[in-house]
């Protein structure tokens, strides 16, 4: 396949770049800028005739649309920068990419839930978001799956990777700076790593079964299980972390957004499909930690 990738410099279209390539696709890298050394193209997924150019020049099989505005903070601060980016950039790609007959993978998140529902999210339950990220993306989804016929949409949770900034790196540099560290509590997902996502959207896309689907690693735990669980795997297991509300962090790091407090999202496409095989999120963490020690990231 032609895979065009949008947002290839970022954390989860770096892994997929080497991902699809080696599976022996053709990578077609596109970012905000070009990616130094790496043969990628410029692409503003916010102007449609810029998007249609190159998807008519390169004609891809396969779009995989990472490129989306992810500072929740920021969105929140700026919500015509966050519809921009994630609802009308979500638009034009998709619409590009049916006019050239591409497949769709569009990469959405588990902030389009409120966090209100007792149990894990489905596929099948009504969005409420709680922040313009959110919204912004889940306005991204409904554009993407009217324009082009044949979408895949793949909401994921708390996503890290071996590139980029993630909440692992960020744990582990104020683990070794600080000393100590204040983590939220009361705040429950599944951590996701890229390669996981990646594996998983590659079974899904090869049946026509078009659609909305999550995509995470199996389990749960809050951000604070999240944070000691790193230190543990990372040797630095006596690093005090201190636990937060959610109303204690917002006004300890000044952050605008409100959060769902249930972020934990149920594989059930892939379950009635008997295709949920995904591993637990302890598994995924112990192999990305193993990864970083090895080229000595930290």
């Amino acid at each position: 396949m032609r895979v065009l990738i949008t947002g290839a410099g970022g954390m989860l279209g770096t892994d997929a770049r080497a991902f699809f390539a080696a599976h022996g696709h053709q990578v077609i890298a596109t970012d905000q800028r070009p990616l130094e050394g790496s043969g990628s193209e410029a692409l503003n997924i916010k102007d449609y005739a810029s998007v249609r150019a190159v998807m008519q020049a390169h004609r891809p099989d396969l779009v995989l649309h990472c490129a989306a505005m992810t500072n929740v903070d920021g969105c929140e601060r700026d919500p015509d920068a966050a519809y921009a980016a994630n609802a009308l950039g979500s638009w034009c790609v998709a619409t590009a990419a049916q006019e050239v007959g591409a497949m769709l993978v569009a990469i959405s998140t588990d902030f389009v839930f409120d966090g209100t529902k007792d149990g894990p999210y489905t596929e099948f339950d009504t969005p409420n978001p709680l922040s313009h990220y959110g919204a912004s993306k889940l306005a991204g989804e409904r554009m993407a799956m009217q324009s082009c016929a044949r979408t895949y949409v793949l909401r994921t949770s708390w996503l890290y990777g071996t590139h980029g900034r993630n909440f692992p790196y960020t744990i582990m540099e104020r683990a070794k700076s600080q000393g100590e560290l204040f983590v939220v509590a009361d705040q429950f997902g599944a951590p996701t790593f890229t390669r996981d996502l990646l594996e998983t959207a590659y079974q899904i896309i090869q049946t026509p079964l078009y659609g909305v689907y999550h995509v995470c690693n199996a389990g749960r735990t809050s951000w604070h299980g999240f944070a000691s669980e790193i230190l543990k795997l990372a040797g630095m297991p006596d690093v005090p972390v201190h636990a937060l509300t959610s109303e204690e962090t917002a006004t300890k790091f000044g952050t605008p957004t409100r959060r769902p407090k249930n972020s934990v999202l149920r594989r059930y496409a892939l379950e009635l499909q008997h295709k949920d095989v995904i591993r637990p999120w302890e598994d995924a963490l112990g192999e990305f930690l193993a990864a970083v020690n090895a080229h000595d990231k930290i």
